[in-house]
């Protein structure tokens, strides 16, 4: 038990299936109820798809794990209706400040502008995060979300219009059927080793100390990281705050420590009263050892099992990408189940999952690995390369983009993605086919709240094209007036967007951009629906 957080336990339950000895077909099963599968959940439910989720505990994660959360999950989490919540608990923060030695290197902003209403990042323990997901899950959606704790999977089989699957619970073993399959159960992912689905990619020779600890402390709500720090000389520190005072510190322990001997208390508190003082007062919370792993599947997609979160990859934890990328596989796959569930579009839109998802991995496991060469350097030359890029760094402006203490998580647009239709226009926005929506002021709130049903949306500036829909094959996109239909508040959607008078977006349901033009035509935007919908 932690010193600040009481756990909850959720009822074991016995299913139908159990009880009538029948096989059920359910529409989707989640596998897993961490952050991504409990992401998964409320956006079927959302969509109004009734879901099962299976874990093999009856609680939220133990020890706070994952603790930062970035600018694009929150707004996910925010349309699922359980970002403010989120932010309203946690600890807000925006800048970082790199150290060597004792001396301040640098110092960045992670979100200069002002007018958003999600911040760039915050900190929050992970029990809370899946807690209040949970509660949204029962308040929202207790018809729709069937939740079977201590509910382990044992054996799942790809058929070809289901997945069967085994479920061992205290009563005994039963069998479930699913017309498709989510897996979200981590980084050990049984259900991937039982598909037989293998990691590209390498474990880094590096160990590292987490230690929670709870105290009142002077320390701004900031990321404070030091190469060298005269409490502990040669490796790296890590500082964060999250809520309920307390606050993360990871110390770089190098290859060859024991970590059982690490964990232990009498070894990690002179640590800490080396880094903050013999007079502070704190008591530890939780503290692990962690090895990390920069790897992926080449597929996300397995027949109807799709794998996402550390199931499907894993990177290391420098600029909090793990949980941050899954909850955006979620963002871009549930939608497109939906439509190929109402039969709006065809599977093949379903491997458009894994073409853009598996992008995006492989630009978090560059940017990580890179991180992890930059704060772990396994050779002399790579030493002198960063400890050159630190002396340069102090004085020098252009050094500074070269400090490498953990790129932190961005979205990775769908450049290339087959569901694009390309710019045939010039835009100064940098919100190119493939790429997020940016948010502003809009009407008397903000415009991604207003785009969040999770549908097609036809945005045009300042001009009435004479009709409120586009319809294609039963596919519905809302056309939206910028100045009719939605008031830009402060001018900034039309800056974001360099939306001149005609200019017309077509935004997907996963609040991404299709394709753009600089007039509205609805022959282009019904064929630029079909190629969202992998129908052209």
């Amino acid at each position: 038990m932690l010193n600040t957080y009481e756990y909850p336990e959720f009822e074991y339950v016995q299913s139908e299936e159990q009880k009538t000895g029948t096989i059920k077909r359910h529409k989707a099963v989640v596998i897993g109820a961490g952050p991504v599968g409990l992401t998964t959940a409320l956006d079927f439910a959302k969509q109004g798809i009734p879901v099962v989720v299976l874990d093999d505990s009856n609680t939220v994660s133990i020890g706070s794990r994952a603790v930062c959360y970035a600018k694009r999950p929150l707004e996910i989490w925010d349309r699922l209706g359980v970002g403010e919540r989120m932010i309203d608990k946690s600890v807000e923060w925006k800048v970082g400040k790199v150290f060597r030695d004792e001396e301040l290197v640098y110092q960045f902003d992670l979100l200069p502008e002002d007018d958003h209403k999600i911040p760039a990042f915050i900190n929050l323990q992970q029990y809370y995060l899946e807690e209040y997901m949970i509660d949204e899950c029962k308040k929202q959606y207790g018809d729709l979300i069937d939740f079977r704790w201590k509910s382990k999977t044992i054996s799942i089989k790809n058929n070809d219009d289901h997945v069967a699957m085994q479920v061992e619970t205290p009563d005994g073993v039963y069998k479930v059927e699913a017309d498709y399959v989510v897996a979200c159960d981590g980084a050990s992912s049984d259900t991937r080793k039982m598909l037989g689905l293998d990691f590209e990619g390498q474990f880094f020779q590096d160990r590292f100390l987490i230690a929670d600890v709870v105290m009142k402390a002077d320390f701004p709500a900031e990321r404070w990281f030091w190469f060298n720090p005269p409490f502990h000389r040669n490796q790296s520190v890590l500082l964060h705050m999250q809520s309920d005072d307390v606050w993360r510190i990871d110390f770089q322990l190098g290859w060859d420590c024991d970590p059982e001997e690490e964990k232990k208390p009498e070894n990690v508190i002179p640590r800490l009263k080396a880094m903050l003082g013999e007079d502070v007062e704190f008591e530890l919370e939780w503290v692990s050892v962690y090895q990390f792993a920069c790897r992926q599947l080449q597929d996300f997609k397995c027949g109807r099992v799709f794998i996402a979160g550390d199931a499907a990859h894993q990177v290391s934890p420098f600029g909090a990408r793990g949980a941050n990328t899954g909850v955006q596989d979620i963002d871009n796959l549930t939608w497109k189940l939906k439509m190929v569930m109402e039969g709006k579009a065809p599977e093949k839109l379903l491997q458009s999952y894994s073409e853009e998802r598996v992008f995006a991995a492989a630009d978090n496991l560059l940017n990580s690995t890179r991180s992890t060469d930059f704060i772990t350097p396994k050779s002399n030359i790579s030493r002198a390369f960063r400890d050159a890029v630190l002396d340069l760094a102090t004085d020098y402006e252009f050094a500074r983009p070269l400090v490498n203490s953990g790129r932190l998580s961005m979205p990775t647009p769908y450049v290339n993605s087959s569901l694009n239709t390309a710019d045939e226009d010039t835009f100064a926005s940098k919100l190119t086919p493939g790429t997020n929506c940016a948010d502003a002021p809009a009407n008397d709130g903000w415009f991604l709240n207003e785009i969040d049903d999770s549908r097609f949306k036809v945005l045009v500036f300042e001009t009435d094209p004479g009709v409120k829909s586009v319809v294609v094959n039963g596919i519905k996109a809302d056309v939206i007036i910028v100045g009719k239909d939605m008031q830009d508040t402060k001018g900034l959607l039309a800056e974001r967007y360099d939306g001149k008078a005609g200019t017309t977006y077509l935004i997907r349901p996963d609040q991404h951009v299709a394709a753009r033009w600089r007039s509205f035509n609805d022959n282009k935007i019904s064929k630029a629906i079909m190629r969202a919908t992998a129908q052209d």
